[in-house]
């Protein structure tokens, strides 16, 4: 009955006009805060360019929180150690399994730390690299080398890992990308226009996956 009410609950927040994604707060130590501003301009960009009506500022959500429900996009970024708690585990996975979707961005250093959280979210899959060809490269923008690199930190090639479900991507990792720090506003990072252009789009590939599939 519990699971039956957060399934209802998470289908009316998906059928309301305007939609609202929120950030993951964690625990364990790392700084789930980075990029601040990062979701906010990834919301302006999509309902600019690509005729989403998402609130204009981003939730704050915990794991454990009934809230997590409300939301069909969740966003996980930082650099250093997660936690889950059993009742995060348990919490987080009813809202995949029941239609949410994580987006977990490597910020350089999250890595080594949310990989084992994966698995207990997860115990009997592996994280699989995503081809090309899948839907999340191809519209509205077009990826045709997969996930573009947004900051160079060790040389290593961009990667998108995914978890699927019922043949449904449901928890995207991003490594070696940066997507986060690309939409972060331009002061920041100070990266050329046409680099930060491409983590926004990519990002709207994202936002676009979620709310048409």
């Amino acid at each position: 009955m519990k699971k039956a009410f957060y399934i209802l609950l998470f289908l009316c927040a998906c059928s309301s006009f305007a939609q609202e994604i929120a950030l993951l707060k964690y625990s364990g130590g790392g700084d789930w805060y980075a990029n601040p501003s990062s979701l906010t301009n990834l919301i302006a960009y999509c309902n600019n360019n690509i005729n989403t009506a998402i609130l204009a500022k981003p939730a704050t959500v915990e794991p454990s929180s009934p809230n997590l429900f409300s939301f069909p996009f969740i966003h996980m970024t930082g650099h250093g150690n997660v936690v889950f708690s059993p009742t995060d585990v348990q919490n987080l996975k009813s809202y995949l399994n029941s239609g949410g979707f994580l987006h977990i961005d490597d910020n350089y250093g999250l890595n080594q730390y949310v990989r084992k959280e994966i698995k207990k979210l997860f115990p009997n899959q592996e994280l699989v690299e995503i081809p090309v060809s899948h839907a999340i490269f191809q519209k509205p923008f077009s990826f045709p080398n997969g996930l573009p690199k947004i900051h160079e930190h060790d040389g290593k090639r961009p990667q998108a890992f995914g978890i699927f479900s019922n043949n449904r991507l449901v928890l995207l990792f991003t490594y070696e990308s940066d997507l986060g720090d690309g939409w972060e506003d331009p002061a920041v990072n100070n990266d050329p226009p046409e680099v930060r252009e491409k983590a926004l789009k990519m990002g709207a590939n994202i936002i676009n996956y979620i709310f048409n599939n």
